[in-house]
């Protein structure tokens, strides 16, 4: 007869329960370790849910190259992670869930039934099933002086030794949900060196819109447009014109060089052009007609379909003299100058920048400063337009991180 006495199996400690700190959980669990993941909100996945609300865009179809550029100049660092488990993986592994999934005509990957709902219902099932427990109401609170964490919860405060621990605390934005920023001077007391965090995929305030615009226009959607910053290149798409300013999908994508151009000078030009399925030539021989009797309201119109918030956008912007000269009014109909001076505050950001430098940590995601302790999720330095990429460089990250921590933990 013979006894067993291999040594039990490491306990490891994940801190956060969105995508990034579910998935690692998920490779731990099947790699034999113990799992217990700590998150401060009643229930995990929150802002998960919530981004699924409007219908869950969980990844993009484009091509590797064109997904990877999405990333900028984190591209080159977030490259590992999707080599790991890309856009594809992420899709094969949703439908191993039961969940199916399909692209729609802007190339983005959704669940069939357009919900995050169901799809979190079936991983957190397969994770308790591995094993996995699920500590809610547990906020971590940093170290003691012997390394040990520290986890407040309803009762009291735990110390925890795990063998291994994972941070996966996203960013600063929707801290309703979960995600305050509250971990950055945690790490910064530990010698980790952290970027401020700073909205990005967020709206952006003018100096003030008159009234007259901001009452009869704000919440008009801008279709048909294309914006960029002054002297570069603009990108189709549309916006939404607010109390403030701007928002919306194509300003979310121009995001990062928007707020870099803010910190840098203070203020950000964009330019707008309202009908970018014209060339200026076409627009100008338009407005040289003879109007008549019409008023220039009738006169766009008639002549370019520009009317409603396009036209209120237009008397906004453009200088009171073009109005009485075709030439200097077509130009201001391609090219009208918008002037931003701040973002959103943070809290309204879909996604956050800044956090922790991917150069504090090794390959496998741990901090350099801090053998056993590994980052994964939004609270790295990294940003990208929704899509789709946010999620899946989330999920990506917490795959790798997973990895890494069993490598480290196997010696």
């Amino acid at each position: 007869m013979t006894s067993d006495t291999s040594s039990p199996a490491p306990t490891v400690a994940i801190i956060g329960g969105g995508p990034a700190g579910l998935m690692a959980a998920e490779v731990l669990s099947q790699a034999g370790f113990k799992v217990d993941l700590y998150d401060a909100m009643p229930s995990v996945g929150r802002k998960f849910l919530l981004a699924g609300v409007g219908g869950m865009n969980i990844t993009h179809s484009e091509a590797y190259p064109a997904f990877l550029s999405r990333y900028a100049e984190r591209a080159p660092m977030i490259a590992p992670l999707l080599r790991g488990f890309g856009a594809e993986a992420l899709c094969e592994w949703i439908h191993g869930l039961g969940i199916q999934t399909f692209v729609g005509s802007s190339g983005r990957v959704f669940p069939t039934d357009m919900k995050a709902a169901p799809l979190l219902r079936a991983w957190l099932k397969r994770l308790r099933d591995a094993g996995v427990v699920i500590h809610t109401r547990h906020r971590w609170l940093g170290w003691n002086a012997d390394h040990s964490l520290r986890i407040a919860h309803p009762e009291g405060e735990l110390t925890l030794q795990p063998a291994a621990t994972l941070l996966a605390l996203g960013g600063a934005s929707w801290a309703r949900l979960g995600s305050d920023g509250a971990w950055l001077p945690l790490l910064e007391e530990r010698g980790v060196p952290v970027a401020p965090l700073q909205a990005a995929n967020c709206g952006f305030e003018v100096s003030s819109w008159s009234d007259l615009l901001r009452d009869k226009f704000a919440g008009a959607p801008l279709k048909n447009i294309a914006i960029g910053l002054q002297g570069h290149p603009l990108r189709l798409g549309e916006c939404v014109l607010t109390q403030t300013g701007v928002e919306g999908s194509l300003v979310y994508a121009l995001s990062a060089q928007i707020r870099e151009a803010i910190n840098q000078q203070g203020s950000a030009t964009v330019e707008i052009d309202l009908l970018p399925g014209k060339s200026l030539t076409d627009v100008q021989k338009a407005l040289s007609k003879p109007r008549g009797a019409r008023s220039m309201s009738k006169h766009l119109h008639s002549q370019l379909g520009i009317d409603g918030v396009k036209a209120g956008l237009l008397r906004e912007l453009a200088p009171v003299e073009a109005f009485a000269d075709p030439a200097q009014l077509a130009q201001a109909v391609k090219r009208l100058p918008l002037t931003l001076i701040r973002p959103r505050p943070l809290d309204e950001a879909i996604s956050t920048a800044g956090g922790v430098p991917f150069e504090a940590l090794d390959e496998r995601l741990m901090l350099k400063p801090l053998p056993g302790v590994f980052c994964a999720g939004e609270m790295l330095d990294w940003e990208a337009p929704t899509g789709g990429y946010l999620l899946t460089a989330c999920f990506a990250s917490g795959r790798a991180a997973g990895l890494g921590m069993v490598q480290w933990l196997r010696g």
